[in-house]
């Protein structure tokens, strides 16, 4: 009979935990809708750019090679394929805003905001199962949707890379290319829940959360090439050549050997002979160039990746522990 009791308990225990989930979904079944469509929108939206446009840019582009002409080059690359190719990835990276917004808004600040937490939390679900279940749900859908995003970006990119001007560098275009950019989705996700549950209501929550996300997006971009050791490259010349795709993060030049701010455009002007003159006397006898070659986009990447994730799961547990003492 004990066996018989607990195996019961637990079926209940079940059911309510699937209830709850089956609630969200019905409650936001309409953003979900918004949101699937969007990531087919996006999907479709690369596949033809891939398999259609590409083809035509690459086929315009050798005819004005042809022709030697130059500005040709341009237009096809940018209005054809490089500039849809940006967008999608500006899209992409910055897909953690909507999320923030919806979560601080719609998820958990209307609900808190309007009372019908506590009349769920009056029907024996616990608050925490009950943000659980709210956090569970869209985060699924979150991952999913920004994976698929991240994937066919990457599939689309990888073999017209020729035709793309912007570099792997640009701050989108690094975020759509790896899971840095499902990171800021769950990050923007438990960010915009604990706004609502410190504000408590719907739209204060939604800016905070929006301008938290935002903060935390300018923040990373701007440390980002501090999140791995740089190289750096010497040269007897004034000017270090780069590698190909590298990021340039810094360059100078050399006084006698030691590295010194760029004082060429500055202190010495004049011809050739002049200009080395001067150079010799300042103590000039070369240059450096410090950078991220392309090898390093995965250690940067995943780096970011990390820091998101640890603010991510400490703004969920400060979440739950709010959630926890406000209705104790």
């Amino acid at each position: 009979m004990t066996a018989l009791a607990t195996a019961h308990v637990r079926q209940e225990a079940a059911g309510a935990r699937w209830g709850v989930a089956r609630t969200v979904l019905r409650l936001h079944r309409a953003a979900l809708l918004v949101w699937a469509l969007a990531v087919l929108g996006l999907t479709g939206w690369l596949v033809w750019l891939t398999e259609v446009t590409a083809d035509e840019a690459r086929a315009e582009q050798e005819a004005c090679d042809r022709a030697a002409q130059d500005w040709c080059d341009m237009t096809v690359g940018t209005f054809g394929y490089s500039a849809p190719m940006d967008w999608i990835a500006a899209l992409t990276a910055h897909s953690s805003l909507v999320v923030a917004a919806f979560a601080g808004g719609a998820l958990i600040g209307r609900e808190l905001e309007n009372g019908t937490a506590r009349l769920a939390w009056s029907q024996g679900i616990t608050p925490a199962r009950w943000l659980a279940a709210k956090l569970a749900v869209p985060a699924l859908a979150v991952t999913l949707g920004v994976t698929v995003l991240v994937l066919v970006f990457r599939w689309a990119r990888e073999p017209h890379r020729d035709l793309i001007g912007t570099a792997w560098t640009d701050g989108s275009v690094f975020v759509a290319l790896g899971p840095a950019a499902v990171a800021y989705a769950l990050c923007a996700l438990a960010l915009g829940t604990l706004s609502a549950l410190l504000l408590r209501r719907a739209l204060p929550a939604l800016g905070v959360s929006v301008a938290l996300t935002w903060l935390l997006t300018l923040v990373l971009g701007h440390f980002r090439a501090s999140l791995w050791p740089s190289l750096t490259r010497t040269s007897a010349t004034v000017e270090a050549d780069l590698p190909d795709n590298a990021w340039q993060v810094d360059q100078g030049v050399l006084v006698h050997g030691s590295p010194a701010p760029d004082v060429h455009d500055w202190s010495c002007d004049g011809t050739v002979e002049e200009t080395r003159r001067c150079l010799d006397d300042l103590g000039v006898n070369g240059s450096y160039v410090t950078y991220h070659p392309a090898s390093h986009f995965w250690p940067l990447h995943l780096v970011e990746t990390g820091i998101l994730l640890v603010v991510a799961a400490a703004a969920t547990a400060v979440s739950f522990r709010l959630l926890r003492r406000r209705t104790a």
